[in-house]
């Protein structure tokens, strides 16, 4: 199995991405990876070149650079090359942490969106109170979206969730403003009635404050309600986190306390670090894509690299197409 890595994107690259890479080759023996970027940038950090192979471009997309207009452009651009691997069947899958609308066009226009599929889905995976966590789709693949889209979204979480979190029967919810049948938008009433007939294991609708008590294993609604939830979720935990470190270091005897109490400090700190989970995965394309966040360090990359390498290993692509080909339906 070989997966391709955007070398040059987010704010840790090329040095977290090396170091990644180097990691994932002595934990998973099957693997061989490609990493695409500047050469001597990445050999600087390569401590083992055992199955890594480096193919070289300091051409990168920044995060400014207006998505379809910097695929068009930059042919030779680290990201766009990762992706174009993936086309030409040199790799099984790819990974990039940067422009996340360039990875979104450069997927559609290179690999291709799977039959049978509207719309792909941005999702990553976000804690839980007991640390299993939920898979959101869609946080801004798309910011509008049909009620046949939500089922859609619905069918592949299940997908993913069954075979890559041996997940049995994932219980799937429709994030909406109150639990009644009949709250929310016209989207989310004929999404509703949708998911209720389907074959997926619908538990109905659901909060945002329920979504880290682990109210389901899978919540589905539009892009723009997706990122909000996402970029609220991260902003609580970085706030939360920074102001527990302000209040422990304040004083002689808060330091003493943080001593005694860091190893469960860690501990859920461990719970809610997103690196944990791995990263967003680009799903309804012909072939995994997997968006790391910008600010991923080695773990995250590790853990992005992890979860492709379960994605082509269980055939998730292949698994959606199945299930997306039957249409949900209940008697399918």
């Amino acid at each position: 199995m070989r997966i391709a890595i955007d070398a040059m994107g987010g704010d840790n690259a090329p040095s977290a991405h090396v170091r990644a890479a180097v990691r994932a080759i002595k934990e998973f023996p099957d693997l061989t990876i490609t990493l695409i970027g500047d050469e001597e940038k990445i050999r600087a950090e390569l401590t083992d070149e055992k199955r890594i192979d480096i193919v070289h471009t300091t051409e990168k997309i920044e995060d400014t650079d207006k998505p379809t207009t910097a695929v068009r452009r930059k042919k030779q651009a680290s990201m766009v090359l990762a992706v174009n691997e993936v086309k030409e069947a040199n790799a099984d899958a790819c990974i990039s942490a940067g422009n996340t609308g360039a990875l979104m066009t450069a997927g559609l226009f290179y690999i291709g969106r799977q039959k049978g599929i509207s719309r792909p889905a941005l999702s990553p995976m976000l804690p839980t109170r007991d640390g299993k966590g939920f898979l959101l789709l869609d946080v801004g693949a798309n910011m509008e979206a049909k009620a046949e889209h939500l089922l859609q979204y619905a069918i592949i979480g299940e997908a993913y969730m069954q075979k890559v979190h041996q997940v049995e029967k994932p219980r799937v919810g429709l994030l909406n403003v109150g639990t009644e049948a009949g709250k929310g938008s016209e989207l989310t009433k004929q999404a509703y009635s949708l998911l209720e007939n389907s074959r997926v294991d619908f538990i109905g609708n659901v909060e945002a404050r329920d979504l880290l008590e682990g109210v389901c294993d899978v919540v589905v609604c539009d892009g723009f309600s997706g990122n909000l939830v996402l970029k609220t979720i991260e902003g609580t935990a970085k706030m939360l986190f920074s102001m527990l470190k302000e209040e422990l270091t304040s004083s002689f005897s808060s330091k003493l306390a943080a001593g005694i109490l860091k190893p469960k400090l860690m501990s859920l700190k461990d719970k809610m670090d997103y690196s944990e989970y791995g990263g967003a995965g680009l799903f309804g394309l012909k072939a995994p894509v997997i968006k790391a966040h910008g600010s991923s360090d080695e773990n995250a990359v590790f853990h992005a690299i992890r979860q492709a390498r379960n994605m082509v290993e269980q055939k998730v692509v292949q698994v959606i197409a199945d299930n997306i080909e039957d249409g949900g339906n209940a008697n399918g």
